[in-house]
């Protein structure tokens, strides 16, 4: 999708209190839209761009309300319970706004910077006191470098840290361009095998590495952050060829966050009316853990699990 077909940005989630994205305790403001279609992915309603229709079967009392007020009748009625024509659907959000046990629920809307800044400011006192700051996160939020650059500088005026979560995969000028706004990035890094990456997220991992090594040689702060998929990218081999990259990129030792797979957006994939292949993914047991962390420190890096 070319930047001229990019929707506008949209937020589907801000963590407060976080303390897993970055330094500190941080605001975590969430954008829809990733140019990945990672099989592991925990969050899969960050990947399309537009407004989704969440629907929990299990909560809905099949009053009928939805039925009722949607305007092209897109709602309907059956013994399963509610059923929306997705063609017909404008995902207008009526349904949404009656029903009254949010068995249905609109995943998205846009938040101005303004907003943002507001809610990023009642969050002031947590960073002061802990060293944290705001991270932006997806989906991709370099998919909107104007609207994340807006935010990012208003931020660093008022002196609030600011890390961007990336998969890399965006042009490089991108990439430069929002970096001179940015303390951080937490740098997402799957696997080096391209084929392996293709296969598993849809694109391949060229333009990924070389931001990377661009980011590294501007003088950028970088965290490593390393989904683990048993099975996919745990092995020796994967393990090692990431830590002699990462090992030897310019600048000082970087560290390395080990983000374990678990399975918990299985429930969001029936919400979301879709399922996923998860065949061939496992969790990475802390015997396999202890392994990928051995060999890090063989390569004199750091890895934790988390963060």
């Amino acid at each position: 999708m070319s930047r001229s077909e990019m929707p506008q940005p949209l937020v589907f989630d801000i963590k407060r209190y976080s303390i897993n994205d970055g330094p500190g305790i941080r605001a975590t403001i969430f954008l829809k839209g990733c140019p990945l279609n990672c099989q592991w992915c925990h969050n899969p309603e960050s990947i399309s761009p537009q407004v989704q229709k969440f629907f929990s079967a299990a909560r809905c009392i099949g009053c009928g309300e939805c039925c009722k007020v949607c305007p092209v009748k897109a709602c309907s009625m059956t013994p399963d319970g509610v059923v929306t024509n997705s063609v017909l659907c404008t995902l207008c959000g009526l349904c949404a706004e009656v029903c009254p046990t949010l068995a249905i629920e609109m995943t998205g809307r846009y938040r101005s910077p303004a907003e943002l800044l507001e809610v990023i400011e009642k969050e002031r006192p947590f960073f002061d006191q802990s060293g944290g700051g705001v991270t932006f996160s997806g989906g991709e939020p370099l998919l909107y470098p104007d609207f994340l650059i807006e935010v990012l500088e208003a931020c660093g005026k008022q002196g609030i840290h600011r890390a961007v979560d990336t998969s890399g995969f965006v042009d490089t000028e991108t990439l430069l361009r929002v970096a001179q706004f940015t303390d951080l990035f937490l740098y997402d890094l799957k696997m080096l095998d391209p084929d392996k990456h293709k296969l598993y997220t849809g694109v391949g991992n060229r333009l990924i590495l070389k931001n990377l090594k661009v980011l590294a040689d501007a003088g950028a702060e970088i965290q490593l952050r390393i989904p683990l998929i048993g099975g996919i990218n745990d092995d020796d081999e994967s393990v090692s060829a990431v830590a002699a990259l990462v090992a030897g990129l310019p600048g000082a030792k970087r560290a390395v966050s080990l983000l374990p797979f678990h399975d918990v957006a299985k429930g969001k994939d029936e919400k979301l009316g879709q399922e996923r292949d998860l065949g061939g993914l496992r969790e990475p047991s802390a015997v396999d853990l202890q392994r990928v962390i051995d060999v890090f420190a063989e390569y004199g890096l750091t890895a934790s699990v988390g963060g």
